[in-house]
């Protein structure tokens, strides 16, 4: 197996279109065509890390911190990231990460934060728009379904719970062709006309490219009459985020109590307690503090996510509790998760998870 078949799972699962502007995610040192003998996956990609693959005979890393997050001038092993960068280069070890993408995704990080919590109804926090585009085309009516089929093989008509979805209307197409055409019915010079299917389907932004050619491929026509609109739509399958809800309601101090143990917590860092139940509960893996006002839009009772600063809690104002869990603390089942998809598209090879704990902040109880 190639370091790249790795990589193609992982981008299926959370495509790179999906990071942010500010975001490095990828393959960040190695090269695609290695072979792969061996997969470590982890939070963050550190010296020791890297250290531990090397005996454990793995040469990709896959984690979800890029190590490399602004450019690197001089790697003269000065710091924790130009250690790791010469580790990984001299011992031959491809890091890849898998970063905002992952947390932008449905079935992402923030959803294994909510399988920790028993959250049910989930749904993302803030979707975002722009993701989505349309897809009109015209089809002769003996071939409207192997193109539809075609479009639905390459990605479209998924909506929520449902796949190929469209729309489909039958009208008359008319057309004629010049001398140089070559025209799939009619003749040349004269004006055809054609019962056709109007077919109307989503599709994700990304897979534009495959959506055309599988169009392109399965339409009889010379000239493929086609049109691709962008859509303002939230795309509820995309952005930051989740909110769901508790199965019953619980006491605050309960939902506190419960949260240090499913996460291993020493301390949570919160703002004051309403006096009401937590039924439902937002949250975001790591720094999430730009979130706090959807969560209050949400109706949510608890945010629960990290590294929020000391003015930035003023903003719950008595209408949410704040409730700060540490980063590595709320991002630490990533690698479960990694884990997770990896092993089952490669149940026969060596997927390990790190037993480096690379969470750089102690506390002194």
């Amino acid at each position: 197996m190639k370091i790249i078949d790795v990589i193609d799972i992982l981008e299926k699962t959370a495509p790179p279109t999906y990071q942010e502007s500010y975001d490095n995610a990828g393959l960040l040192t190695g090269n695609t065509a290695w072979d792969c003998t061996g997969i470590i996956c982890t939070l963050d990609a550190t010296e020791e890390v890297i250290n531990e693959a090397r005996k454990k005979n793995c040469n990709l890393v896959v984690a979800h911190h890029p190590i490399i997050f602004g450019g690197l001038k001089k790697i003269t092993g000065r710091n924790y990231v130009e250690k790791t960068v010469i580790a990984a280069i001299k011992n031959d070890i491809a890091i890849y990460a898998v970063h905002t993408n992952l947390d932008n995704v449905l079935h992402g990080v923030n959803n294994k934060i909510a399988d920790k919590l028993g959250l049910i109804n989930r749904r993302i926090l803030a979707p975002k728009t722009g993701e989505l585009m349309k897809l009109f085309t015209f089809v002769p009516v003996a071939h409207a379904e192997r193109v539809r089929a075609a479009l639905f093989e390459a990605g479209g008509g998924n909506i929520g719970n449902y796949s190929e979805t469209s729309f489909n209307a039958e009208g008359t197409g008319t057309f004629k062709g010049n001398a140089n055409a070559n025209p799939y019915v009619g003749e040349k010079g004269e004006r055809h006309e054609e019962k056709e299917i109007k077919i109307e389907t989503v599709f994700p932004a990304y897979l534009q490219g495959n959506i055309v050619s599988a169009l392109l491929k399965n339409h009889p026509y010379e000239e493929v009459a086609y049109d691709v609109v962008a859509l303002a739509n939230n795309y509820p399958q995309v952005g930051s985020g989740m909110v769901g809800q508790l199965p019953s309601p619980v006491p605050e101090e309960q939902f506190l109590q419960q949260l240090k143990l499913a996460f291993g917590l020493k301390v949570v860092r919160h703002t004051k307690l309403l006096n009401k139940p937590i039924a439902k509960v937002a949250l975001c893996g790591g720094a999430g503090s730009f979130l706090i006002n959807n969560a209050i839009s949400s109706g949510s009772d608890i945010y629960i996510t990290s590294d929020v600063k000391y003015h930035e809690f003023f903003d719950a104002n008595g209408r949410i509790v704040i409730a700060d869990i540490g980063h590595w603390e709320s991002e630490q089942y990533t690698t479960d998760l990694l884990f997770d998809i990896l092993q089952a598209k490669f149940p026969t090879f060596a997927v390990l998870k790190t037993e480096v704990t690379t969470n750089p902040v102690e506390y002194f109880i």
